[in-house]
């Protein structure tokens, strides 16, 4: 069954909490993901699980990974503002250490017994194609056992589809059956994004949803661009726009539009990092609209 903000609250604000990493310089995790919210009307209130000067894709980095304690505290003091009722959702990201992975988990059940409409929309961020596996160890491992039976949105990318699964992910029907295969643990949406399968053409990439045994697939063009921050970006808006509707494919549409129009604006400029403020209009009208179709 869909899961929407009601009618009768759909002009307030959606209350998120986004526990994720954070860049001074750059945009990846919530500073890939808050403003783009924000930009969209959400109330975010965002939680780093570290500090780094940028992200770790320079090949180096200052900063420190921030105890699960920290983020523990940070959570206990929002709740004894009595804020946790009117939470609509947790998002959760990079973690740096698995530690931190089980104070996220808290935070996520604190929010859902205070307000048990509240979703948990949890970014599986483990590796990539070309990349492999790019956190510490131990963190995979919580992601398949743990987060994964925790969540109710689950946002993996085609490695992490595979690697949580056990799958080759190399067809359509491949790539349906390992997301019902996610499914069956515990999230009842998930979205697979940077998907090429055998029929993706050379100029193209997929996005995947699956939610109540339907699913819906999103074609946008392949551009020339590498950069960190997208699959945040992507996460996050998924996740606001399937509160805001309740309806998986029109979140998918939106999304899509959206991180297409970001990604072709930052092409164009030939930047390394997203230019999540310079294309800020995209998240809100994105210049091209992209439909979702069933398969």
């Amino acid at each position: 069954m869909n899961q929407a903000v009601s009618p009768a609250d759909a002009g307030r604000p959606l209350n998120i909490l986004s526990i994720q990493s954070w860049v001074a310089y750059g945009h990846v995790g919530n500073a890939s993901a808050v403003f783009p919210l924000q930009r969209l009307g959400a109330e975010v209130w965002a939680l780093n699980t570290v500090q780094f000067s940028n992200h770790t894709g320079y090949g180096a980095w200052r900063g420190q990974v921030f105890p699960a304690s920290l983020i523990e505290e940070l959570v206990q003091g929002i709740a004894e503002r009595g804020a946790l009722t009117r939470c609509d959702a947790v998002l959760s990201g990079y973690m740096g250490a698995a530690e931190i992975g089980a104070a996220i988990l808290s935070a996520a059940a604190q929010v859902k017994a205070a307000n048990p409409a509240a979703m948990f929309c949890c970014d599986p961020v483990i590796g990539d194609v070309g990349r492999g596996v790019f956190v510490r160890p131990g963190i995979p491992d919580f992601m398949r056992d743990r987060a994964v039976p925790a969540a109710d949105i689950l946002t993996p990318n085609q490695f992490e589809l595979e690697w949580l699964t056990g799958a080759t992910v190399a067809s359509l029907d491949q790539a349906k059956a390992a997301v019902a295969a996610l499914q069956a643990r515990g999230p009842r949406c998930v979205l697979v994004t940077s998907l090429r399968v055998e029929d993706t053409p050379a100029s193209a990439m997929d996005m995947l949803v699956g939610e109540g045994g339907r699913f819906h697939r999103i074609r946008t063009p392949l551009l020339p661009i590498s950069v960190n921050g997208a699959g945040d970006a992507i996460a996050a808006l998924f996740l606001f726009h399937r509160l805001r509707w309740g309806e998986p494919s029109v979140a998918l549409s939106a999304a899509a539009s959206s991180i297409y129009g970001l990604l072709r604006r930052t092409a164009e400029a030939g930047s390394r990092e997203i230019l999540t403020v310079a294309a800020q209009e995209e998240f809100v009208t994105p210049s091209r609209v992209f439909r979702a179709e069933a398969c």
